[in-house]
This record gives C-alpha cells, sequence and structure tokens, in this order.
C-alpha cells in the first residue's frame, strides 16, 4: 500500500517539509539529469530542490535516447551551457565567467552512478566542465559517501548559484535541507542516529 504524499512537496503526509520551504527563483537554468535509481530513494535531494525551484527541470534516465528531448532543446539554446562534474579537465566555476542565465547540467545520483551516466552519454562532454570550490563538508550527513568532496545535488545548485551570483540568497535551498536533514535523524533510533556521527 503506497504512502499518501503532500501535494506541494510530494514527501509523505507524515514527513511533510512546506512548513520549511520557501520558493525562490534564479536566473541560472538549473537541469538535473537524474539516474532513475535515484527517484524515489527516500533521501534524495531533488524532489526538495524541485519544491523550492519551481524552474528547475528533471530528466530522468540513462542512455541517450532518454535524453533525446532534452538534447534536442540544448541544441536550440543560444546560451552557454556548462556541465557541474568535476575532473581533471574541469575548471573552477569561480573561476569562470559564467553568464546568470546560462544552462547549468547537474548529474544526480553517486559518484558511481554519475560517472556511468558520463559514459553512457558522451555527448555531454561538448560542455565545459565546472567544479565547486569547497570549504566546508556536505551538511546532507544522513546520507553516507565514500569521498570527502561529495555533497547532494541540492548542495551543489546552492553553491553553484552563489558563484554565479554572489548577491543571490540561496537560504531557502540550504533551510530546507536542514530541515530534512533534522526531521530524518530525529526519526532513527539512538543507535541509527550515532552510526551518522550524530550524538544526543
Amino acid at each position: 500500500m503506497s504512502r499518501v504524499l503532500c501535494e506541494q512537496c510530494q514527501y509523505p503526509l507524515n514527513a511533510c517539509l512546506c512548513a520549511h520551504i520557501r520558493p525562490m527563483s534564479t536566473s541560472l537554468e538549473l537541469i538535473v539529469l537524474q539516474d532513475p535509481g535515484e527517484v524515489k530513494h527516500a533521501k534524495n535531494s531533488v524532489k526538495l530542490m524541485k519544491a523550492v525551484l519551481d524552474s528547475l527541470r528533471v530528466e530522468v534516465g540513462e542512455t541517450p535516447s532518454d535524453f533525446a528531448s532534452l538534447k534536442a532543446y540544448l541544441d536550440s539554446v543560444d546560451k552557454p551551457i556548462y556541465l557541474l562534474y568535476p575532473s581533471e579537465h574541469s575548471q573552477s566555476i569561480t573561476q569562470q565567467r559564467v553568464a546568470s542565465d546560462a544552462v547549468l547540467l547537474l548529474l544526480d545520483g553517486t559518484w558511481r552512478k554519475a560517472y556511468k551516466l558520463l559514459q553512457l552519454n558522451p555527448w555531454l562532454q561538448q560542455y565545459p566542465a565546472l567544479h565547486l570550490e569547497l570549504d566546508a563538508p556536505s551538511h546532507y550527513t544522513i546520507r553516507k559517501a565514500k569521498r570527502d568532496d561529495s555533497l547532494s545535488t541540492l548542495e551543489a545548485a546552492a553553491l553553484a548559484i552563489k558563484a554565479v551570483s554572489p548577491n543571490a540568497d540561496v537560504s531557502p535551498l540550504n533551510d530546507a535541507l536542514a530541515a530534512l536533514v533534522e526531521q530524518r535523524l530525529n526519526a532513527m533510533p539512538v543507535a541509527v542516529r550515532a552510526r551518522y556521527g550524530q550524538n544526543d
């Protein structure tokens, strides 16, 4: 029996986050390519991003055919397009003069899934790759990651918006994530919470 979802935030009614969601807008066009396995993941941050950013476009898939309509759209766009993905060829987003209305592509999934998306879709490599300059660890402590530079997709988007438009207020994204993390930690038994580095 499926759980009843809140029509606004799309989280289960007993985990509704509407009280913590403040809509925001950005001139940066954010598009998320999401691994299918992430769609129903309880700790995925893209659903929360969508609740805050109405303009967010999410494309779910794995292969080029899954992203055919997206690729056609990108081919028609008359503005810079970047891929937010750290690699040996990527440039720091803070050192690039990224237009405030540029298109920014984000890959949503674990590092392994994101890398797989990139390998299955070589057309993504036609776009300049950017990486973020991290000065603090991820606050998304409810989902474990093997790499120290791991961020949730929401955190990456917030940092990217701030890097491109330093005066932008990204607190609606960060506050929503903080509320989700607190809610999930509070729902965990003490022993489980301790595994995430949280103690009473």
